[in-house]
């Protein structure tokens, strides 16, 4: 599925955006007809009402769409999605109505009523097309709403036909599309090359686990990312209740959103040395699991008690992110389904981070509100480090006491990024019913907001 702009050239309808309040100002200058046209219908520009005018030959002559007011439009990430939803087959250009600093998240909420993952059986999208408005990056808004599209397909896609060899396959894809170097360390060459806990989690599945490696660009700063790929998560010997098991299909909906910036990144030729970085397992149960009491070694030499197999994530990207470390890059960030303890924190809509960088925190929050990808910073509150220092390891993956529980997944985490610049996102990946511009099913979560703030962070 390719989500994109209609033609410049193509016959289109004009369309007036209306907050209601507006609309009466607006109907004054309207001749006759178009009033009662109005009146007839009883649009009254609620949010998420259209309308097709008439011409004197009865022909459709603009449309109007309804904007509603600003507390209805603060309670939706799209809201000129909900009236693209509601607008007829055609192709339509904004006449007037739209802000400008919101017209190209709006722009790009309208492209995605077009996505619908259809793999294995038809579903409905919304198909009024639209023309790119002037001042509008069409292109911009084209990569993001596509790399969109990716992530939520490889979210969507169940653990049957997305396992670790088929995240692998959705990587060399992009690889072979941009023209980047791949490498990939499957099996027991995980124990040969020092990945010892990416190879534990994943020693179990049918399908061997693996740690795939993308790089591309070779000039600019140094840009590291890295996603966890649990593509089934059981909870291992500490086996989910069938009701926490139900979305697991989503646990590498880290790998998916990392894949989805990096194929934004590549696509609009950012100059940066990306590398990518994604530990790709499936956490399954057999009689070769890691159990709860066994203590690992993981690559950069920290040793960890096994309190919980169920917080296997955290045990793969630390792997990764000793690895990701050792290049020294200008700033490495970590994308991953995580925790339950994020989403009580702050829900599913909001994309928790974190990290010691200030004015890089202050950068990703503008850039989350500026392009409808909110992200919330979170603190690596250091008085809680003892709840990750069980005393028989060096660390715990699974802290008792359920306090918490993101802020200590996160300095589990950090302890593997050392010294490097670092950001973690602990996100949900997933939008739990439909909403204009945001179907129902496997979602991105913060890669706008990074592209935006790339700039800023790293100097571009």
């Amino acid at each position: 599925m390719i989500l994109s702009f209609a033609p410049a050239s193509d016959p289109s309808l004009p369309l007036h955006v209306l907050e209601q309040s507006e609309l009466e100002d607006w109907l004054e200058n309207q001749p006759d007809h178009v009033r009662a046209w109005v009146s007839t219908d009883g649009f009254s520009a609620a949010l998420g009402q259209s309308l097709l005018i008439p011409g004197p030959n009865g022909t459709p002559e603009f449309a109007l769409a309804g904007y509603g007011n600003a507390a209805k439009r603060a309670r939706k990430r799209f809201p000129l999605a909900a009236a693209a939803e509601s607008l007829p087959k055609g192709t339509y250009r904004i006449a007037s109505g739209v802000p400008a600093e919101v017209i190209e998240a709006e722009c790009f909420g309208w492209l995605m009523t077009a996505y619908a993952f259809d793999r294995y059986a038809p579903q409905s999208a919304a198909n009024a097309a639209l023309i790119a408005p002037k001042g509008v990056d069409a292109k911009r808004v084209e990569i993001m709403a596509n790399a969109e599209a990716l992530i939520r397909d490889l979210v969507n896609t169940p653990a049957s036909d997305m396992g670790p060899a088929q995240l692998q396959r959705a990587a060399e894809a992009l690889v072979q599309e941009f023209g980047a170097d791949f490498s990939v360390v499957s099996g027991d060459a995980l124990l040969d090359q020092d990945f010892p806990m990416i190879h534990t989690v994943g020693r179990a599945a049918d399908q061997a686990p693996r740690l795939l490696e993308m790089n591309w660009g070779d000039c600019g700063p140094k840009l590291t990312l890295v996603g966890k790929g649990v593509c089934f998560d059981t909870g291992g010997l500490n086996l989910k209740p069938g009701a926490s098991m139900a979305l697991m299909k989503k646990d590498m909906g880290g790998a998916a959103n990392v894949l989805g910036l990096a194929r934004m990144i590549m696509a609009l030729g950012l100059k940066v040395q990306l590398r990518v970085l994604i530990p790709a397992v499936e956490n399954a149960v057999a009689g070769n699991a890691f159990r709860p009491g066994d203590i690992l070694t993981a690559r950069n030499g920290l040793t960890v008690e096994i309190n919980n197999t169920d917080a296997e994530g955290r045990l793969v990207l630390a792997d990764a992110l000793a690895l990701a470390q050792e290049e020294e890059p200008d700033l490495l960030i970590s994308m991953a389904t995580l925790t339950g303890a994020a989403r009580v924190a702050l829900g599913p809509d909001l994309a928790p981070f974190y990290t010691d960088d200030t004015k890089a925190a202050e950068a990703l929050t503008r850039a989350g509100q500026a392009t409808a990808d909110p992200v919330w910073r979170m603190p690596f509150h250091e008085p809680y480090e003892v709840m990750i220092e069980p005393g028989i390891a060096d660390l715990d993956n699974a802290p008792s006491g359920g306090f918490a529980g993101s802020i200590t997944a996160a300095l589990f985490l950090r302890r593997f990024a050392a010294e490097s610049r670092y950001m973690h996102f602990d996100i949900y990946s997933w939008q739990r019913s439909k909403e204009p511009g945001r179907s129902k099913g496997g979602l991105g979560q913060g890669p706008r907001a990074i592209l935006s703030a790339l700039p800023e962070m790293l100097d571009l």
